[in-house]
């Protein structure tokens, strides 16, 4: 069944949850897991209006090692700067740049935990590293508000949100949307601009049609359509949505493995 949204990219994140505080110190100091949960992260890990949660991870993290701790609350905040966007090669190059305010052997007992916490993700990290320094837009953080119209992680970085508002969207290696439509009444629709990799974009009932660096794709308002990664390639593209009246976004199927598999 088809499902709507507006035509406008998701927020910067969501209000954090968090009851460590409470599990650990309720009966013991309300009041403490309270300060903790509810408006450490409750409220200010929570003002992503402000901050990006990956800002918020990087100046946390930063904190933590500055002050000589490296026990379970690093490990912790390390956790989440990887879910909240920061690579491998990023965690790395930000404790070698600590290391030379916050001293040499807080930093070497940073990238022990640090080692164990991006240990598995040693070969996509690095490609998307590799890719964002080829390409001049960020990749941005990673695009929860509309995973459950993709197939593989893609991410996203709002580069504009005046006159005409556009972002940055990245996919990895065999990453696409789902099929779509951008409904209007008048005018309407959506462009496509190549920024990075190789990706593919596809109207029902015509063949796919390669994206590259400087591809321009026009999609007309009330056509289904989709749009992703090579399945060996990342791929990055500016989306630009066409301003028109009762605009919408409508959500399909998925694109099946075995047609994508064809390309």
């Amino acid at each position: 069944m088809a499902q709507t949204e507006a035509n406008q990219p998701g927020p910067r994140g969501k209000k954090i949850t968090q009851t460590a505080g409470r599990d650990a110190l309720g009966e013991f100091a309300p009041e403490f897991a309270h300060l903790n949960d509810d408006i450490l992260f409750g409220e200010v890990w929570s003002r992503n209006d402000l901050l990006s949660l990956r800002d918020r991870s990087l100046v946390t993290i930063t904190a933590l090692i500055a002050q000589g701790i490296t026990d379970s609350s690093l490990t912790y905040h390390l956790q989440e700067a990887k879910k909240n966007g920061i690579t491998r090669t990023e965690a790395a190059e930000i404790l070698t740049h600590v290391a030379f305010y916050a001293g040499w052997p807080k930093a070497w007992a940073a990238f022990r935990l640090a080692k164990e916490v991006w240990n598995d993700d040693v070969k996509g990290d690095d490609a998307k590293a590799a890719f964002q320094r080829e390409m001049i837009f960020p990749i941005g953080e990673p695009n929860t508000a509309y995973a459950k119209y993709f197939i593989g992680n893609s991410y996203l970085a709002q580069i504009s949100s005046e006159q005409i508002p556009f972002a940055n969207v990245t996919f990895e290696p065999g990453c696409r949307n789902n099929w779509h439509i951008h409904k209007a009444e008048k005018g309407g629709g959506q462009m496509l601009v190549g920024v990075g990799g190789r990706g593919w974009y596809q109207e029902e009932g015509k063949p796919a049609v390669e994206i590259l660096p400087g591809t321009v794709i026009n999609i007309p308002a009330n056509v289904k359509h989709w749009h992703g990664a090579a399945k060996d390639s990342w791929f990055a593209h500016l989306a630009f949505g066409v301003p028109g009246e009762e605009v919408e976004n409508v959500w399909l199927e998925p694109v099946s493995d075995a047609d994508y598999e064809a390309l």
